[in-house]
């Protein structure tokens, strides 16, 4: 069933950093000599730390590093349009200052800040959209929370955590902090449908431009959300989203330096672009707040790029038709433009096959800078190709774009070649 979100602003937006912080943050993956494994904000489940010893983590919680302006100012620089940052993750602890429950970082820390406002005045200055994580059925703070205790889930009394807290938190969020972009909903459990329509109505009845993302469960989202990390082979026909790493945690962990490159980064971010996706790239702030500075180098690289780039990566639709898996080239484009995004260009040309329509003008995206073209077409393989002169020195080490401008709204391609 195709998908659509309804709000523009998400469709144009293509990027946006997603931050997984919490008190899982503080044990920084270890606990009691124990490193966890796989992803660290999973850590209460997977080392089995007991409720009580889990909350008393709070007392020494005290992110003083924390800067919102540096957060969203990264989001700037990295050239990201939405922020979702985790106001309350599986294990409970609300990261805001919520009034139905004392579990929060305002009221069981040091710290005593509400950082969701102070990012909430960020987001707003600076023109990004503010959206929350939050974790609507799994609770393992809460007795009627999914994944709490050892109780089955089937014997939890939902019903009272919904009540209790799940649907008063969300009002909370929905109207504590302005305009809100989303809930980025996650693990939906054993929710009937509904749990899950009832959640996604309440949201609306308070908000009703917020989007509800895709793990709400039960079909019920407004767009498709991937696994994590996971991009669909073909194009999808809607309104779709990656949640991915940069490394191999969401919350963060201290012996986890596994980062992607910036050139990895800029590949998975014009393939989901140009399958028609948004690209939901995490970080995870350290113990004291702080966003790993690895994590920060990586996003200003690619930012770089995307910022002097941006009609390629923002605004942009699906391109449907092209038949090739490109390993060195990713396709993006608007109405009469298509964008070749190209990692490299042997003797500075650029190569394209099977592009039909005819094209007006080349230009390298960044600079302006028009460029020497051909186009031709050998009947006897069916094949049409361009080719595009480039100048020795270009923008940037990593990626480039060229820009063609076509006579077709629409580009069209030719069927596979026959040599």
């Amino acid at each position: 069933m195709k998908k659509d979100c309804g709000q523009q602003w998400w469709k144009d937006a293509r990027y946006g950093m997603f931050i997984h912080w919490g008190l899982y943050s503080h044990l920084a993956g270890s606990w009691k000599g124990r490193e966890v494994s796989g992803i660290g904000e999973w850590i209460m489940k997977r080392l089995e730390i007991p409720v009580a010893e889990y909350e008393s983590i709070a007392a020494d919680f005290n992110p003083t590093a924390f800067d919102a302006e540096e957060y969203v100012g990264l989001a700037v620089d990295a050239g990201m349009k939405y922020l979702v940052i985790t106001a309350k993750h599986h294990d409970g602890f609300a990261m805001y200052h919520s009034k139905c429950s004392p579990y929060n970082i305002v009221d069981a820390t040091p710290f005593g800040r509400d950082p969701i406002a102070e990012l909430a005045a960020a987001c707003r200055k600076a023109g990004i959209k503010l959206c929350f994580y939050y974790s609507q059925a799994q609770d393992w703070h809460h007795p009627g929370g999914y994944g709490y205790g050892p109780v089955p889930d089937e014997e939890k009394d939902f019903r009272r955590y919904l009540d209790e807290k799940c649907l008063p938190q969300l009002k909370e969020l929905l109207t504590q902090y302005g305009d809100i972009g989303l809930i980025w909903f996650d693990t939906p459990q054993i929710m009937s449908e509904a749990h899950s329509r009832e959640v996604r109505d309440h949201v609306k009845s308070i908000q009703p431009d917020c989007i509800v993302s895709g793990r709400i469960g039960n079909q019920l989202g407004e767009y498709m959300s991937t696994g994590d990390n996971r991009i669909p082979l073909l194009p999808y026909d809607g309104d779709w989203e990656v949640p991915a790493t940069l490394n191999d945690t969401w919350g963060f962990k201290e012996n986890d330096h596994n980062w992607k490159s910036p050139e990895s980064v800029l590949r998975l971010l014009l393939k989901i672009n140009g399958r028609g996706g948004n690209y939901l790239l995490n970080v995870g702030p350290d113990p004291t707040g702080k966003i790993p500075a690895s994590s920060a180098d990586i996003l200003r690289e690619v930012g770089a790029f995307v910022k002097a780039n941006g009609d390629a990566v923002y605004q942009t639709s699906v391109v449907w038709d092209y038949p090739y898996e490109l390993e060195s080239m990713f396709l993006t484009r608007r109405d009469y433009h298509l964008y070749l995004n190209f990692l490299d260009a042997p003797q500075n040309k650029l190569n394209f096959v099977l592009l039909n329509s005819t094209i007006k003008k080349a230009t390298l995206l960044a600079t302006g800078e028009e460029l020497v073209f051909a186009q031709s077409y050998t009947p006897a393989s069916r094949q049409h190709r361009v080719i595009v002169e480039l100048p020795e020195t270009l923008p940037f080490a990593v990626c480039n774009t060229v820009d063609l401008e076509l006579e077709d709204r629409i580009p069209v391609f030719g069927t596979l070649d026959v040599l």
